[in-house]
């Protein structure tokens, strides 16, 4: 398989609708950036989980995966499965985003994500960054909405295990959750690793790409 490496890459934007999605979906993509690029600047907006105990984690958790990052984190309070209704707060919130950084990788949910929390972050995502790389990445659950991703990004398998150990340990909050557990995201990763001739990976959506083979 080919691979295309973007020539610039020192701004990371970093989007999710609630807290762990980011993590769940680009951990371990998160922790190969950060590592081989320290002093990546990342900033992270989560729409929900502001003023109760998932934004103590989302803080621990995402400075844990971006060690080595100048990393900002906002959480807001937007109610759990209920974006849709709170359309215009969470597009303003993505605007102010956009507004204070140029980044050169945008990594979010993707459009066709069956939750309607993610969906309508993912929506808004085009909206803003609209001349920007961006990577829709996949939550396993209930919904059954796993497609057919077309970009992935191997995973060592040393990452993928601490994306596990990570995940585990930073979210108690979700320790009770049926799927939440080891096995759920080490067999969607060697699934994905299958499917791009490595043992582990992450996988993601691209809706828009600029090719320039003229160079």
């Amino acid at each position: 398989m080919r691979v295309l490496r973007p020539d610039v890459l020192d701004k990371v934007v970093l989007l999710g609708a609630h807290c762990d999605d980011i993590a769940i979906g680009a951990g371990g993509t998160l922790l190969n950036l950060c590592r081989s690029r320290p002093g990546l600047q990342v900033d992270a907006l989560v729409l929900s989980g502001g003023g109760t105990p998932r934004e103590a984690e989302e803080h621990a958790a995402l400075q844990s995966f971006c060690p080595g990052a100048e990393l900002k984190i906002t959480v807001l309070d937007l109610p759990d499965g209920r974006f849709p209704a709170h359309w215009e707060r969470a597009k303003q919130a993505v605007e102010d985003l956009r507004a204070r950084t140029e980044p050169d990788l945008v990594i979010g949910p993707h459009a066709r994500d069956a939750h309607q929390d993610h969906r309508t972050l993912a929506e808004l995502v085009p909206t803003a960054f609209r001349d920007h790389l961006a990577l829709g990445y996949e939550i396993v659950k209930w919904d059954g909405d796993l497609g057919a991703p077309t970009v992935y990004q191997p995973l060592p398998d040393e990452v993928a295990e601490a994306k596990v150990e990570k995940l585990l340990r930073c979210y108690p909050t979700q320790s009770g959750r049926y799927w939440f557990d080891r096995e759920t995201f080490l067999g969607l990763a060697r699934v994905r690793g299958v499917q791009c001739r490595a043992r582990y990976a992450e996988a993601f959506y691209l809706d828009k790409l600029l090719v320039g083979l003229e160079a």
